[in-house]
């Protein structure tokens, strides 16, 4: 038993300590131009192992993104604020709203629909490269 402590206190953990304060806000490019996104420090504090950031709108957006889907792992989103309207192929149409959550797996095709003007949400990925790639509308879907 001694030996597992000892080795668990000299571990080095994979990943930094990352602060991410408002007032000292980071935004960056994202996929999306009618969004705004604050990197929170997860991409570089853990070698590109996952990636965190805040997504906000600029406006409501209206038309919807077109279908696509994600080469990553998964994509865990809560909302903030707001609402937001997704469509996945074999689930449909559904409306999230603050406190509302949905992790995507990678691969699976889905389309952002429309958001409200306040919409705001976590999203975290993993990896952190999370490449958007478009395709055809699932079998009966626009």
């Amino acid at each position: 038993m001694g030996n597992a402590a000892s080795a668990a206190e000299t571990r080095r953990p994979a990943a930094q300590v990352t602060i991410a304060k408002a007032s000292e806000a980071r935004f960056v490019q994202g996929r999306r131009a009618f969004f705004t996104y604050r990197d929170l420090g997860v991409t570089e504090a853990t070698a590109g192992r996952m990636r965190a950031q805040i997504t906000a709108a600029r406006a409501g957006m209206v038309e919807p993104t077109g279908w696509h889907w994600h080469e990553c792992e998964s994509q865990f989103i809560y909302v903030l604020s707001g609402w937001i309207d997704l469509e996945f192929d074999g689930s449909g149409l559904v409306r999230l709203e603050a406190g509302d959550s949905a992790m995507i797996p990678g691969g699976l095709k889905h389309q952002e629909v429309a958001t409200s003007d306040d919409f705001e949400l976590l999203e975290v990925s993993n990896p952190a490269r999370m490449e958007t790639v478009a395709c055809e509308a699932p079998s009966g879907r626009n």
